[in-house]
């Protein structure tokens, strides 16, 4: 990778791509981010600019515009003069309730965690392919790893996104790409402000630097923080004639 890499961020506002691109920000990367609210983008910008990025440029995009996911890529790539990494942030955490009741509102959800998200990398490795180089790191979930009532459509978007991105790294593989899913746990994040909080919950720059750490030494599938790759390990070898009997 280049001294100054040239980093890609959708969902740049979001709690973990901010505190993600802040590392980046201080080792003098090339930015391009990419969120659907104008002025949150403007300050993350003009933060990551005093962090120190050699140079931050944006596009604001509602990313459920899977249309539009193509230009965007593009627009990142002329603005950096080429992608070294890519980092795939955005994401909602639905209303399960809601999702039981319309399926509208599960579509919904699926569409930006999953659809959104396996498009915008699609795209990427795309471009990135006849390159053979570049790093794409994609936000899943541990709850993508195992069906459970309190949460199936999230953790189907994101089990299925992890399907995706297992295969695609499969693709790019002998072309040099590689694809990182990150599969954070409980985090202290905006959008789970109303979760109780404990001492399974990480911070966004807890989760920021093992994400940045995984980016360079080329990992596939990282659990964060780790102890999450044991939580789930036990969680998926419980029978399922059991599993059927908890609450979870």
């Amino acid at each position: 990778m280049a001294e100054a890499p040239r980093v890609f961020v959708a969902g740049a506002t979001s709690a973990i791509a901010q505190a993600t691109a802040r590392i980046y920000a201080q080792r003098g990367a090339r930015l391009f981010l990419v969120a659907r609210d104008p002025a949150k983008l403007d300050a993350v910008a003009a933060d990551l600019a005093a962090r120190g990025a050699s140079h931050v440029a944006k596009a604001v995009a509602d990313l459920d515009d899977l249309a539009r996911h193509a230009a965007l890529v593009d627009e990142g790539f002329a603005a950096l003069g080429g992608i070294d990494v890519a980092l795939i942030a955005h994401g909602t955490l639905p209303d399960q309730a809601a999702c039981q009741v319309s399926f509208a509102a599960a579509h919904a959800a699926l569409t930006t965690n999953f659809l959104g998200a396996a498009s915008l990398a699609a795209e990427l490795a795309n471009r990135l392919e006849p390159l053979r180089a570049g790093t794409i790191a994609v936000i899943g979930s541990v709850a993508g790893d195992r069906g459970r009532q309190s949460n199936y459509v999230y953790g189907a978007a994101k089990g299925g996104l992890a399907v995706f991105l297992q295969g695609l790294r499969h693709r790019l593989h002998a072309s040099g790409v590689n694809v990182v899913t990150v599969k954070p746990g409980f985090v202290d994040t905006p959008m789970t402000r109303e979760f109780k909080k404990g001492l399974l919950w990480a911070s966004p720059e807890r989760v920021a630097r093992g994400i940045v750490a995984a980016v360079d030494r080329g990992a596939h599938d990282v659990y964060l923080p780790g102890f999450w790759r044991l939580v789930m390990m036990l969680i998926r070898a419980v029978p399922e004639r059991i599993f059927l009997k908890t609450r979870l």
